[in-house]
């Protein structure tokens, strides 16, 4: 009886996110693996090219459109240089994503979800947190506190709409609260439910 309550709150809180979603299997078991998923990787560090490896999975983007995100910033990467971040970590080709390089692709995904702004663009940070990669893609998905919280709720973590504020608080503000690994890898999983389709085409990706 329990894992029908929780099956049907996960029900509810998609269709808040997405009022045109209808349940079914496909969905159910992505629910179940991503779980198990947080479950597994709950110790395990996220690194930034887990996070890019993530974002282009969740977005189906091509080599093409990585290189196109990060041009959106005026700045210019190869198909190596792409391929090299998106390798998995034992491979003897792949190379590890700076925080600069990283904070450059949010920078351009921003801009790729929500169009140029008048103005310098904003400068690439040399250092990334949890909290900055967060408030990055709440910009660049247009998510408000309410969406957020749904999100999450969609992987079965649960925190306030207090608790989630801290997350974007200045560091040196009272309130500031630094933001776990375990809640960005949630986030991003329940990000995936919302935004990926199970049926659309991969280019051969897998997060």
């Amino acid at each position: 009886m329990k894992s029908c309550g929780n099956a049907k709150k996960r029900e509810n809180l998609r269709r808040k996110s997405d009022p045109e979603w209808e349940p079914n299997d496909n969905v159910d078991n992505s629910v179940k693996s991503i779980e198990k998923d947080l479950t597994i990787h709950r110790n395990i560090i996220m690194t930034n090219n887990d996070i890019l490896r993530r974002i282009r999975f969740i977005f189906d983007y091509s080599d093409s459109k990585m290189i196109a995100i990060f041009g959106l910033t005026e700045h210019l990467v190869n198909r190596e240089q792409i391929s090299a971040w998106l390798k998995k970590n034992d491979d003897p080709a792949f190379q590890k994503c700076n925080d600069t390089n990283l904070s450059i692709f949010l920078n351009g995904l921003i801009i790729d979800k929500r169009g140029k702004k008048e103005g310098p663009k904003p400068k690439p940070e040399k250092q990334l947190n949890n909290n900055i990669i967060f408030r990055k893609l709440k910009i660049a998905l247009e998510l408000k506190a309410e969406d957020i919280l749904v999100i999450l709720g969609m992987v079965n973590i649960r925190i306030s709409k207090h608790e989630l504020s801290a997350f974007f608080r200045k560091s040196d503000h009272k309130h500031y609260r630094d933001c776990k690994d375990q809640i960005l890898r949630g986030f991003l999983n329940g990000v995936q439910l919302k935004y990926r389709s199970n049926n659309r085409p991969t280019n051969g990706v897998t997060p």
